[in-house]
């Protein structure tokens, strides 16, 4: 290996020794020096998951959550320079933490805040305009293979639990738990809206709907898939939702991808 890579791997891992070679400029011990910097490297990357998912913190307590991060940060040490990307494993990492299955929609928690900060580091991309759908929309022949293209800060969170109501209770002073049921399922859909994120509690056949056109599907398919979830899904709801919201960025037919006329 090259002294970089020995370098890396010793400094995200305590059990190996500091890397041959160190030398301090007054003589000191490159030991103590290189776990002193070993440290700091360590707890900024924890400070920057605490950064990332502030509730999951809450949830836990500092002292649990820190500790959970550093585990985290040893397992998986940040492969690109930028920091915002850092802690996309979290969740799925806390589905496998076992001290954190008592608090077992903790994971969806992250995820949720994951996926807020995502949407706003997203691409902007300008929006259809509602007049520009509407005219699509309003001819038939059309709608059977038509597909959208979504806007990139747009994603779908359905949960077992109530990640919604449990992220906006945090959102308060002095978080309102008494109110919220964690064990009722709930289905998020993410956006930003301007420079603000915005979560929207939908219904878990919306979310269905919201996903498969996020994947591309056709609008016929997407709404087999979302009535199949519940056969009173309301298509027309769905579609006054994606226009309020301004996030269909672009209409085509079929395997084609280009603007309709």
């Amino acid at each position: 290996m090259s002294e970089q890579t020995v370098f890396a791997s010793a400094l995200l891992d305590p059990a190996q020794p500091c890397p041959d070679g160190l030398r301090a400029w007054n003589g000191s011990d490159p030991n103590q020096r290189f776990a002193v910097y070993r440290n700091n490297i360590v707890v900024s990357l924890i400070d920057a998951l605490a950064a990332t998912f502030p509730v999951c913190q809450q949830l836990v307590g500092e002292a649990f959550f820190r500790a959970m991060a550093r585990v985290f940060v040893v397992a998986q040490p940040p492969r690109s320079q930028i920091l915002t990307f850092y802690g996309r494993e979290f969740p799925a990492f806390i589905d496998t933490f076992s001290p954190a299955s008592s608090v077992p929609y903790l994971a969806d928690v992250a995820r949720l805040e994951r996926l807020r900060l995502d949407a706003f580091h997203s691409a902007d991309v300008e929006s259809l305009g509602t007049e520009d759908i509407t005219g699509v929309l309003s001819a038939p022949h059309r709608l059977p293979g038509l597909r959208m293209d979504i806007h990139p800060s747009v994603a779908v969170l359905q949960s077992r639990f109530a990640v919604l109501s449990l992220w906006a209770a945090h959102q308060q002073a002095t978080p309102e738990l008494a109110r919220v049921e964690p064990l009722q399922p709930e289905s998020v859909l993410v956006l930003r809206s301007g420079l603000e994120v915005q979560c929207i509690d939908i219904a878990e056949a919306t979310g269905v709907f919201m996903d498969r056109l996020i994947q591309k599907e056709t609008l016929s398919q997407a709404e087999q898939d979302a009535k199949a979830c519940e056969p009173g899904f309301d298509l027309v709801a769905a579609l006054t939702l994606l226009m309020r919201w301004q996030i269909i960025t672009s209409l085509y037919p079929g395997d084609e991808h280009g603007q309709l006329d």
